[in-house]
């Protein structure tokens, strides 16, 4: 039987907050220009507060196989880029022990490992040898990187100048095409737009495909539960949750007050909401064209959120909203209860239910679906955010392939019509004898 890729013993990172040392040669030079500051207190006295412990990691084990890929999730400060940087050795481990078979290829913040003042050639050549690879295995994947990043035109030119997308598409693509064994991919996807994260992860199912390893960090679940096989939850600092990533995501998501299987969410005592309680969402469910839940929308299908909701006084005048936030935050569509001269709601104390159609298609990507209702003066009694998560596709309702392009900008795709005729049989044209 094969060694595992990646095998984690007991592993806890330990700092000491206001500690400066380190073991590298630049910090520790730094840290002797620093010490008369920390040797003189107030009136010249030395300080003597008695530093404070902080475990980012305690007895975190887990092994990862050979040719897999393996989620990471967690909330923020759950330890999930400490673990990455102690599998990439930037950093040591205070206690336990990790095994690494093979090289590791790491993209953990924008242009880690790159040299501002190099080119993107050399730092592509640079990132290489510290892989371990000759150059002329780069040179052969070099094409490829520079076709996947697209910066052929700034190729040349120091990445100092590079923007943060161009940055991000170029670390990615050397971390990816330079075939290391085992590939680190932290949350520095988000930095790109929805076309570059696709193309990211199929980047990273051919990685798999070939062979390798992937441990990915990422708070896009959607990806998560499509790319990962097994999946690990962090919190604070612990290994909460291993295993399926549909298990340990459920339990995630449990734990956090919301539940989604496929298109349908249950709302927990726990999920956050802003609003003052008057009303409040316990259910939601995205409905594709047959009447399913669904969580992958084609493009060109019909869809409607059924909603489920417990009212606490009677509110005469309710205005319902749903909202759709692409993966980076920004709000694509409003639709509310009142469009199209719509009138208010009455909500009697119980539950209720709410069906809402949207006549909407979708650029391809991820978005999540944001649920709210107000009062017609504009008092939130309840709104939760990314309740559902979805992916939408770049095929058609019909089977079809419609965009012969690899990048679509935006994300609505409205209904049009489209008229190509003399100027002069134009509706609204000017007379040309006029």
């Amino acid at each position: 039987m094969a060694p595992a890729a990646i095998s984690v013993e007991s592993v806890g990172k330990r700092y000491v907050l206001g500690e400066t040392r380190s073991t590298t040669m630049v910090e520790r030079l730094a840290g002797v220009a620093r010490a008369p500051a920390r040797l003189v207190g107030r009136g010249g006295a030395r300080e003597r507060s008695e530093p404070e412990e902080f475990w980012a990691l305690r007895d975190v084990s887990l092994e990862v196989e050979p040719g897999s890929v393996v989620g990471l999730i967690g909330a923020n400060g759950a330890g999930k880029s400490t673990l990455l940087k102690l599998l990439a050795r930037v950093t040591p481990p205070s206690e336990g022990r990790i095994v690494l078979n093979g090289r590791v290829g790491c993209l953990l913040e924008v242009g880690t490992g790159f040299h501002p003042e190099l080119t993107g050639r050399e730092n592509a050549f640079l990132s290489g040898a510290i892989l371990g690879m000759r150059r002329q295995e780069v040179a052969r994947k070099f094409d490829d990187i520079v076709g996947f990043a697209g910066v052929e035109e700034f190729i040349d030119t120091p990445v100092k100048r590079y923007s943060s997308g161009m940055y991000v598409r170029l670390a990615f693509a050397v971390a990816a095409f330079l075939e290391p064994e085992i590939l680190l991919v932290d949350e520095v996807l988000a930095v790109g737009d929805a076309e570059f994260q696709r193309r990211c992860l199929g980047r990273m199912r051919d990685v798999v495909d070939d062979g390798r390893t992937i441990v990915f960090v990422s708070h896009n679940l959607s990806a998560v539960q499509r790319l990962c096989e097994q999946s690990v939850w962090l919190e604070h600092g612990r290994v909460a949750a291993a295993g399926p990533t549909k298990e340990v995501v459920g339990a995630y998501l449990h734990q956090s007050g919301a539940r989604q299987e496929g298109g349908e969410a249950v709302l927990g005592p726990n999920v956050t909401r802003i609003g003052t309680g008057a009303v409040k969402l316990t259910r939601a469910s995205l409905l594709g064209g047959e009447s399913k839940p669904v969580d992958r929308v084609a493009l060109g299908e019909s869809l409607a959120v059924e909603m489920t909701f417990e009212v606490a006084e009677p509110i005469d005048d309710a205005v319902v909203e749903l909202g759709i936030t692409s993966a980076d935050g920004v709000r694509v569509v409003t639709a509310q209860s009142i469009d199209a001269e719509g009138a208010v709601l009455s909500l009697e104390p119980g539950t209720t239910a709410i069906r809402a159609e949207l006549d909407l298609t979708l650029m391809p990507g991820e978005y999540h679906l944001d649920i709210a209702v107000h009062r017609l003066a504009g008092l939130t009694l309840d709104l939760v955010e990314r309740v559902i998560s979805l992916t939408a596709l770049n095929t058609a309702y019909d089977g079809s392939y419609p965009y012969p392009w690899n990048v679509v900008r935006g994300a609505v795709r409205p209904a049009s019509r489209w008229t190509a005729a003399d100027r002069s049989t134009l509706t609204g044209s000017a007379n040309p004898s006029a």
